[in-house]
């Protein structure tokens, strides 16, 4: 599995992402074709080769005939993403991010979430910064992503809200509200982490250090020089190394999760399905319900999710603000899983998905992408369990030999 590690040694932005997914190899010109599919005009993305102290990497600039004083709704960004010709996981990767960041507006300003509206995050750049990344990491094959522990930094910043501390209230929200590891600086007056870097990160990211074998390092190069250090952000990539566990043959990755779980017996089922959809938008794995009984012989549900810890936070809150429940348990899990990967495959039906299972370095099975069949069930006038079998027989002769 391909995966990347962003070292935060410096800082984070949204601009310093893009440009480290430059620097590794992203096109330039097949991220613009992408980004033409947004309906959105009057900005031109740019990638030149740039140096900070000792380090050379890629600086990409967004310039913008808009308004710096530009404010967008969660609303009108969301509808921007579906109106567009994006892959769907494109699409929700981009709508999770400003979704999080809107919780953490809102909850900052003590406002609901329907009457934020961005300022800086909402203008032209920050919607090619956060949409060219979801785009990038697609474009690049990367399947998860990592992150260091995001640097403080210090001081006070000027902003569309007036002079505010650094770390800004957003991305001490976002950083909160995530679990993520924060680590003091001894750099004084300067903002490290801007909120567009810290949504993407809380969001997409597991802040851990994978093992994995390195081919690629990039460099993305922030627009500040700064004196004590380079300002850069180093992306690694590289495949994610399978080790021995100790479990009898099983030869795959390992990770530590949480197991969230708690018993509910007086909400009404039609409730389950919206909360189900909730827990995945704020980082929840796997969710699942098992009907069991309760004291005085009530019928009831357990409701279970499974979680990476920096998610504990944002999945803890939605059971206890959504459902009826008065409290939860958590316990530390292990889980076992083989190496997989997403590939598109041209088949005679059209491009679809198709999810690569393999153990100990062989493919040894594959399921195609439900959205992909579906919209090639529509354009054919074919059943959904044709496609499914068609395209599950051309792909097993193909990437299997079988």
């Amino acid at each position: 599995m391909k995966v990347g590690y962003l070292d935060c040694f410096s800082g984070l932005s949204g601009d310093m992402i893009l440009g480290a997914l430059l620097d590794c190899g992203l096109s330039l010109d097949l991220l613009s074709a992408e980004l033409a599919k947004l309906p959105l005009t009057g900005y031109r993305l740019s990638a030149q080769p740039s140096r900070r102290g000792v380090i050379t990497g890629t600086q990409a600039t967004v310039f913008s005939e808009g308004s710096a004083s530009e404010q967008r709704s969660l609303e009108d960004v969301l509808d921007l993403i579906e109106r567009s010709g994006l892959t769907q996981r494109v699409k929700e990767r981009s709508a999770r991010i400003f979704e999080r960041l809107a919780e953490a507006e809102a909850k900052v300003h003590r406002l609901p979430v329907a009457e934020v509206h961005f300022h800086e995050v909402g203008a032209t750049d920050a919607i090619v910064d956060i949409v060219g990344t979801a785009i990038g990491l697609e474009l690049l094959g990367i399947e998860a992503l990592f992150c260091s522990p995001l640097p403080s930094g210090s001081g006070m910043v000027e902003t569309q809200h007036g002079t505010i501390p650094v770390p800004s209230p957003a991305t001490l929200e976002l950083i909160a509200s995530s679990g993520a590891p924060i680590r003091a600086t001894p750099y004084r007056d300067m903002e490290l982490v801007t909120p567009t870097g810290a949504a993407i990160v809380t969001t997409l990211a597991s802040f851990e250090r994978p093992t994995l074998s390195l081919q690629c390092i990039g460099y993305g190069v922030g627009a500040r020089e700064l004196a004590a250090i380079p300002n850069v952000l180093p992306l690694w990539l590289g495949e994610m190394i399978e080790e021995e566990r100790g479990v009898g043959e099983v030869k795959g990755e390992e990770r530590k999760l949480l197991l969230l779980e708690t018993n509910i017996d007086d909400m009404s089922p039609e409730l389950y399905g919206y909360i189900m959809e909730r827990l995945f938008e704020r980082g929840a794995l796997d969710v699942w319900f098992t009907p069991i009984q309760m004291k005085k012989n009530r019928p009831a549900v357990m409701l279970s999710a499974l979680a990476p810890p920096e998610a504990e936070g944002m999945v803890v809150e939605t059971l206890l603000r959504e459902t009826s429940t008065l409290g939860l348990r958590v316990q530390q899990v292990k889980r076992h899983h083989a190496a997989r990967e997403v590939v598109q495959f041209d088949s005679s039906l059209g491009m679809v998905g198709v999810k690569v299972k393999r153990f100990h370095g062989e493919v040894v099975g594959l399921s195609p992408e439900f959205e992909d069949c579906q919209r090639l069930a529509r354009e054919h006038d074919l059943a959904l369990q044709e496609v499914y079998r068609i395209v599950t027989t051309e792909a097993s002769a193909k990437l299997i030999g079988r």
